[in-house]
């Protein structure tokens, strides 16, 4: 077993997973979707994209481009939600979480093919 493979796996499928478990919910409710919860899915994402700039195959490049597409539609999400909570008279409300949710979405959309290539590879691994 490749250790450093297990740990790319990981880290992939953990950005993927805590997106997702940051997107589940009412576009229109603050209160289902966690600060935190986008907070973990951005520095996992960040990570996961750390571990991508080691590999040189076309394969690896389209992991790395899915990743930067995950980390800068998350950071997008994290500007608008602390712009909207500090930034404007109102607060966070249903108009600016429907943003962050769909900021999300486009970042797990990219998690997605992220882990759709990684199983992919994985299958056509020839022992």
């Amino acid at each position: 077993m490749n250790f450093e493979k297990v740990i790319f796996g990981f880290f992939i499928t953990l950005a993927a997973t805590l997106n997702f478990g940051f997107f589940i919910g009412d576009m229109t409710r603050p209160e289902l979707h966690n600060v935190y919860g986008l907070g973990a899915a951005l520095v996992v994402s960040l990570i996961a994209t750390v571990l991508k700039f080691g590999d040189r195959t076309q394969l690896g490049a389209v992991h790395l481009a899915t990743s930067l597409v995950a980390d800068l539609q998350l950071i997008a999400a994290a500007v608008i939600w602390t712009w909207a909570s500090y930034g404007t008279p109102g607060g966070m409300d249903g108009n600016h979480m429907s943003q962050v949710i769909s900021m999300s979405a486009g970042a797990l959309m990219a998690n997605g093919v992220s882990v759709v290539l990684m199983v992919g590879e994985t299958l056509s691994l020839r022992r």
